[in-house]
């Protein structure tokens, strides 16, 4: 295939020289005799030899541990592996290991701003102290190892603390953004049986305010294993919900500050959160992922890739639903101190995320690739805007960043950073695909493997292949990937997941190809999971409130999301007999997914039609009839042979040639 993407950045050898990574080769060099000319080469043994390589990173990362592992890998095998058994530590612990002194402890660990308040700023000092506070209370309440925390809040130094204090005991942390509606919140958490809730009462977006307190007393009826609710005053420091703990009395119950925080010994395996699956084919899965796993990957991932330490300014703006807030929060793992924002970065203008990394003097600013794309429609000018000359890096991930954005972020935000455009999953909490403080970038083209992911694009035969376009997928276990499926029995769903297509390999749901430099491009999903401006969720989710409503039978959603393209997502009804979609019936779908899904998954446009194609056993052809219409030909798409209803297709083969004929 043709390289058309031309070269935008070279490190210079003084920033080599600097970097992480190359540190972390030299190490390799002097202390186990590995040496590597380039990065590829360092990948290939990452890959050839992952037992070693993971010990590697224990050991020069000085992973803190009250009892040793036997062994790094007990078997190669997927799903199942099990790594490091016998060691025994805590992730919360790992935090605490940066600015214990006196000297260094008043150094910043948290920046925070939003909408709602004004900027503040924690101290690792006072980190420690309220972390300290919160998990002692949390013991008070009963909440034990394994028990399940959620947390219904917005991205706030609150939401931080209390998932470290959660981590600290060996409880089980889960967070939903107060964005999501109630129907999705509750999709997940009811799964899980939370012991104690967090929420917050409301909070403000785009400079409108939202109530949230009779969706938070809602929940608290649902979710019948609850002990206890916590409730965090934020949009109104005076609100109150009866039966509900404010945050404030964490810090003055008489447990707070009874003890030192103690951090819980749990086995490598422990569970240390549950993210969700976009619950494309039914409920959304609950994830649960490791503590070991986690932090391992999680050092790796933000020292050796983004090339972040404890001089760094980190943010990546998100919100608590989304793996990039974990991703953010634990930038402390490696000493940085973490920026937060919460609010609407377009709001008032596309200058207030960059304003904010002025004022923080961020060295790391991420965000979801629509953001970017957002920008360079507004025209902006981020480095005359701002004075971004701390900045030496730019994350996005979420969706695939496009070749003109790219050159937007060289020419408008600054000509010598790192453009880290990362590609991985919730499934994991991991990149696959991503960047490399030491090689050169292209546009449009992710820099490399991440070491120790055996990425590869494979073909419907399982060959891998190399500048052509295959399904992502991994060929040997990571630590971080998914301990199992809450409530999974023996692993249905999990196997379903990820092993089905290729059994014994990870296949991730993605289009990707593997260039012949060994960089990475990603083309989008080669599944029915939508991902939507960098928020995933799965289109049985959206069918649910949909065919809530009475005058809807059926219905059919795809996005046409594409590599250098505009998210299109249309929604197709099937309508009852004499129903007509008139606008107000419309506006009733667009405000049925904005309340109680989120408010970027209303389709830009709905459509009637007389059926939605399926398969002989009753499936939706979501992927088929998105493939149609990206350009495919009616014949390469759909078998009518495998169709219960083979002249539904006619709609939509004269659907995709107006608009792409448009």
């Amino acid at each position: 295939m043709a390289d058309q993407h031309p070269l935008l950045w070279t490190p210079d050898a003084a920033r080599i020289e600097r970097s992480k990574l190359h540190q972390y080769m030299q190490w390799l060099a002097a202390e186990r005799g590995q040496h590597f000319s380039d990065y590829h080469s360092l990948w290939q043994w990452s890959t050839a030899h992952i037992e070693e390589f993971w010990e590697s990173i224990w050991q020069y990362f000085a992973i803190k541990s009250s009892a040793p592992y036997s062994k790094v890998l007990a078997e190669r095998i997927m799903p199942g592996a099990k790594w490091f058994e016998g060691s025994r530590l805590n992730f919360a612990e790992q935090i605490f290991r940066f600015n214990t002194d006196a000297a260094s402890a008043d150094k910043p660990a948290i920046i925070a701003r939003s909408e709602t308040r004004a900027a503040v700023e924690l101290s690792w000092r006072a980190l420690r102290e309220q972390v300290t506070a919160v998990a002692n209370t949390f013991r008070a309440l009963g909440v034990r190892p394994g028990d399940r925390v959620v947390a219904y809040l917005p991205n706030t130094p609150e939401a931080a603390i209390a998932f470290y204090a959660c981590a600290s005991i060996g409880a089980i942390w889960s967070s939903c953004s107060p964005d999501m509606g109630s129907s999705s919140v509750l999709d997940r958490f009811k799964q899980i049986d939370p012991k104690l809730l967090l929420a917050v009462d409301g909070y403000r977006y785009g400079g409108k305010d939202f109530d949230r307190l009779s969706v938070v007393d809602a929940m608290r009826t649902e979710l019948t294993t609850l002990e206890h609710t916590i409730l965090l005053p934020y949009l109104d420091p005076a609100a109150r919900l009866p039966g509900t703990l404010p945050w404030a009395e964490l810090f003055t119950h008489p447990a707070a500050h009874a003890q030192p925080i103690q951090f819980e010994q749990l086995p490598f395996d422990h569970p240390l959160w549950i993210l969700y699956s976009s619950g494309t084919t039914g409920m959304p899965k609950p994830i649960v992922h490791g503590h070991g796993g986690c932090l391992l990957e999680s050092i790796k991932g933000h020292a050796l890739h983004l090339d972040l330490g404890e001089d760094d300014r980190f943010l990546w703006f998100s919100t608590t639903g989304w793996v990039m807030w974990n991703a953010q929060v634990t930038g402390l793992l490696v000493g940085a101190t973490i920026c937060i924002y919460d609010g609407n970065p377009g709001y008032p203008d596309m200058r207030t995320l960059w304003q904010f990394a002025e004022q923080t003097q961020l060295t790391f600013i991420g965000a979801g690739a629509a953001f970017f794309a957002n920008c360079m429609k507004a025209g902006i000018e981020p480095s005359t805007l701002a004075d971004l000359r701390s900045l030496r890096a730019v994350g996005s991930t979420g969706s695939p960043l496009a070749s003109d954005a790219y050159q937007w972020i060289y020419q408008h935000v600054g000509s010598d950073i790192m453009l880290a455009s990362i590609s991985g999953g919730t499934d994991t909490a991991a990149a696959f695909v991503g960047s490399c403080p030491i090689l050169p970038l292209y546009a449009g083209e992710m820099q490399c493997r991440a070491l120790g992911v055996a990425a590869h694009a494979l073909d419907d035969h399982g060959k891998s292949l190399i500048d052509e376009v295959g399904e992502l997928v991994m060929t040997l276990p990571m630590p971080s990937m998914p301990l199992y499926f809450w409530n999974d029995p023996g692993n249905r769903r999990y196997l379903e997941s990820y092993f089905e297509h290729y059994p014994g390999l990870w296949r991730h749901g993605d289009w990707i190809r593997i260039t012949a430099r060994g960089g990475a491009i990603i083309y989008g999903r080669s599944d029915a999971t939508i991902n939507r401006y960098g928020i995933r969720m799965g289109t049985a989710e959206i069918y649910r409130v949909v065919e809530e409503l009475p005058e809807v039978l059926d219905s059919m959603v795809v996005d046409l999301e594409y590599l250098g393209r505009e998210s299109y997502m249309p929604l197709f009804v099937v309508l009852r007999a004499g129903v007509t979609l008139d606008a107000a019936l419309e506006q009733t779908l667009r405000d049925k997914i904005r309340t109680q899904l989120s408010a970027r998954h209303v389709p830009n446009d709905i459509f009637a039609v007389d059926e939605i194609p399926r398969t002989l056993t009753g499936k939706k052809m979501e992927l088929p009839i998105k493939k149609l219409l990206l350009g495919m030909p009616l014949e390469k798409i759909a078998n009518p042979d495998a169709m219960s209803n083979p002249g539904s297709l006619a709609f939509y083969a004269d659907f995709a040639r107006q608009r792409n004929a448009a």
